[in-house]
């Protein structure tokens, strides 16, 4: 066929079928990259809200920490324990401690010079069935004390 030379009717008919579906095959493409654009961008904002609400977590839980041993001023425990209260003689365990708004800390009976700290550890090895108070004070004269017992059989 030249340029000059009309269709022939089979190519007339394939080129109008082709021409009457053309507009349908292009919005249905238009709807199709429209659906995977949107499921993306839809997926994407999911998990940036999951992110956000996650970060929202771990700062509430990051606050109310620092609340929890920051928040009051009073002097107060962290932590007051032994890894086991049950010994057999001469067996060792660890005592420990954490302290929070204190100056001064004090453990009866004495182990080692204790110190403010937020956890400290100390071995002990008890003789015979001892009860262990620790004793906290901050500069006002606010004190707070508690024991604990370890028992050796």
């Amino acid at each position: 066929m030249s340029l000059t030379e009309p269709p022939s009717e089979p190519e007339r008919n394939r080129r109008s079928t082709l021409q009457a579906i053309l507009p349908y095959t292009t919005v249905a493409l238009i709807v199709v990259v429209l659906y995977v654009a949107w499921t993306f961008y839809s997926r994407h904002e999911s998990n940036r809200n999951a992110e956000a609400a996650i970060e929202a977590k771990k700062a509430e839980a990051r606050k109310e920490a620092v609340e929890r041993i920051f928040g009051s001023g009073a002097v107060g425990f962290s932590t007051f324990s032994v890894d086991s209260g049950t010994l057999k003689r001469g067996e060792t365990t660890e005592l420990c401690y954490g302290v929070v708004n204190a100056q001064t800390v004090k453990i009866d009976p004495t182990i080692e010079a204790a110190k403010p700290s937020y956890h400290h550890c100390i071995e002990i090895a008890p003789k015979k069935t001892t009860t262990y108070t620790i004793s906290a004070a901050d500069g006002k004269g606010n004190t707070k004390t508690e024991s604990l017992t370890v028992q050796v059989k």
